[in-house]
């Protein structure tokens, strides 16, 4: 499973909250995708959509989905959130990544 920080679910609720989008039909979709500089980039979006295949659960009230391919890359990665003065934005800490690019976005496995 991926985990999500207290700070990355605070960020989300306010994020939904914000966009004025209603909380119990919103996912947050945690995934992968081919490219960037290492392989693969992290990808988060929020949704209304999920499918049947989709490994879904709740944090602190936030739901998550992820697509059973991204899964694989992703299990037992950590997802946080930073906001510092060289600037602020979610943080993937994946065991799997062999490789990262410099600015944490892409991973090779």
């Amino acid at each position: 499973m991926v985990t999500i920080t207290d700070r990355a679910v605070s960020e989300v609720k306010t994020i939904i909250q914000q966009q004025s989008l209603d909380p119990e039909k919103t996912y947050l979709r945690v995934g992968v995708k081919g490219g960037g500089c290492s392989g693969f980039s992290y990808t988060l979006d929020l949704t209304e959509h999920v499918s049947e295949n989709d490994e879904q659960w709740d944090v602190n009230g936030v739901k998550v989905v992820c697509d059973p391919k991204s899964h694989i890359y992703l299990q037992g990665t950590s997802v946080d959130f930073k906001d510092e003065i060289m600037g602020r934005g979610f943080v993937f800490n994946n065991p799997n990544a062999t490789h990262t690019c410099g600015c944490g976005s892409s991973f090779s496995a």
